[in-house]
């Protein structure tokens, strides 16, 4: 019987009487894209911190292959909103980061990256003299390099402007098609999700639990022409309604 890379078995989670998550599953394949969308405050976040260790559910498991990971940590790669690099670092000494954390550095994988990700030049700076999409760039390179066999990406592009963000999309899945780690992305976008995507769950309201789930049907690779496309419109029509009933 296959094993799938992550299982998620309903989980619970309450903060005093604030019950945030119920009777919560999913599963991720191994190399597969899966994002997450639900209403705003539907525990999108929270789910990162249960599956990172960061917090441990009330009830249920959390499963990577067949092992029990409630409330460990180390077990995920980790990008937050944020880039959250740290500023007396240079470029390269944070996209090792997380290696070092777990006792090794490889820094010719490291510099290979940073060029891949068009950032050649820059392997010496300081965050500070890097703009927002780069900073992001750094960010993804240090958690694609780190060696957990799970990325979660939480929101990583909500802060950029609209042609920036595309093109971080594109950039993000040029580089997840040559790598084809497991990655479960949090988005509040549904043209994201669709473009990015294999699979899309949406959470419902508060207490969250799974209200949808969909296959996205477009073949890879991806290209940026696939935005205006009718079917993916038509995609985005009826996920767009699946959100808006979560929320009625």
């Amino acid at each position: 019987m296959k094993v799938s890379h992550l299982t998620v078995s309903n989980i619970a989670k309450k903060f005093g009487k604030n019950e945030v998550i119920r009777n919560l599953g999913f599963t991720v394949e191994r190399n597969e894209f899966v994002s997450i969308l639900g209403p705003s405050g539907s525990g999108k976040s929270t789910i990162f911190s249960l599956i990172g260790g960061i917090l441990t559910p009330d009830k249920g498991t959390i499963r990577l292959d067949n092992q029990v990971i409630n409330g460990k940590r180390g077990f995920i790669s980790y990008m937050p909103q944020t880039p959250s690099l740290l500023p007396w670092r240079t470029i390269v000494e944070n996209v090792l980061l997380g290696q070092e954390l777990q006792g090794k550095k490889e820094k010719e994988a490291a510099l290979e990256m940073i060029d891949i990700a068009g950032l050649s030049g820059y392997e010496n700076a300081y965050p500070d003299e890097l703009s927002g999409g780069m900073k992001q760039r750094v960010s993804f390179v240090r958690a694609l390099l780190s060696p957990q066999p799970i990325i979660c990406l939480d929101e990583p592009f909500s802060a950029l402007d609209e042609l920036t963000r595309i093109e971080m999309q594109k950039w993000l899945l040029s580089i997840w098609e040559e790598h084809r780690q497991t990655i479960l992305f949090v988005t509040h976008n549904i043209e994201e999700a669709l473009f990015l995507s294999d699979r899309i769950i949406v959470l419902s309201n508060k207490p969250s639990q799974v209200a949808a789930e969909f296959r996205v049907p477009f073949s890879r690779p991806r290209e940026e022409s696939l935005y205006l496309e009718d079917e993916f419109l038509e995609w985005k029509r009826k996920i767009y309604y699946s959100l808006k009933k979560t929320g009625e």
